[in-house]
């Protein structure tokens, strides 16, 4: 990840929701580093599914002497948690959702665990993103001792894609590259897809825009920013 754009989330928040609102809930949290930069402004919780993950947030966390607590879970399950002030899920990790079912469930999660007033707060690829701009996208970059491949596939569904990524890492005990590959899918919806679910679901006073909050919604626009009200 660009660490810059973590800034550009957590201005994002800050600048959606009213300045009384205190408790947080980030899900898809990952390693952590936007929920820490959250910790600045208000009482975070973080979650997500890879307990993997959580581990290293939580060293990073206390390396950045903020006390959060990371708890495993998927975002589809929230009912152990409390109600929030605030819930967020960044990093398009909605498009992670196998199906409209899948996002009607979490978005449900969503509302179920906010205080009345509270906001819900969420990226997603947009069409063009999914359908122009990933299809044959490749990315190489390469250090001393590791070097990453990134190449793009159109999906089975529509406006789907998958991202075959390839890490080599250079290990001394063999003398040679240790390899791993992972397979990631995501699918995105059109905007009146989210905003029909949001809708059915409770939510309302629901906005949408592109650049993190700063530009309206274009043709072109890479990626859609969510925000909604219970």
């Amino acid at each position: 990840m660009d660490d810059s754009l973590y800034a550009k989330w957590a201005q994002y928040v800050e600048n959606s929701v009213s300045s009384q609102a205190q408790s947080l809930l980030d899900v898809a949290c990952g390693t952590g580093d936007l929920t820490i930069l959250l910790a600045d402004k208000f009482q975070v919780t973080g979650t997500d599914l890879s307990e993997e993950m959580l581990k290293i947030a939580a060293e990073k966390a206390q390396k950045a002497q903020k006390e959060i607590p990371f708890i495993p879970s998927n975002m589809m399950d929230l009912y152990g948690f409390d109600k929030f002030d605030v819930i967020t899920c960044f990093d398009d990790s909605i498009c992670y959702l196998k199906d409209e079912d899948e996002l009607g469930i979490t978005f449900n999660q969503a509302f179920e665990h906010l205080n009345a007033g509270g906001k819900y707060l969420f990226d997603a690829h947009s069409l063009y993103q999914m359908d122009e701009v990933f299809p044959g996208y490749m990315f190489n970059h390469r250090t001393e001792d590791s070097a990453f491949m990134w190449n793009s596939f159109e999906g089975e569904y529509p406006h789907s894609i998958e991202h075959e990524l390839t890490f080599f890492n250079w290990n001394e005990k063999i003398k040679g590259y240790s390899v791993n590959t992972e397979l990631h899918k995501e699918r995105t919806y059109p905007l009146e897809t989210f905003k029909m679910i949001l809708e059915d679901i409770g939510f309302k006073n629901i906005k949408v825009s592109a650049d993190f909050g700063e530009s309206n919604v274009q043709d072109d626009s890479t990626r859609w920013f969510f925000s909604a009200e219970k």
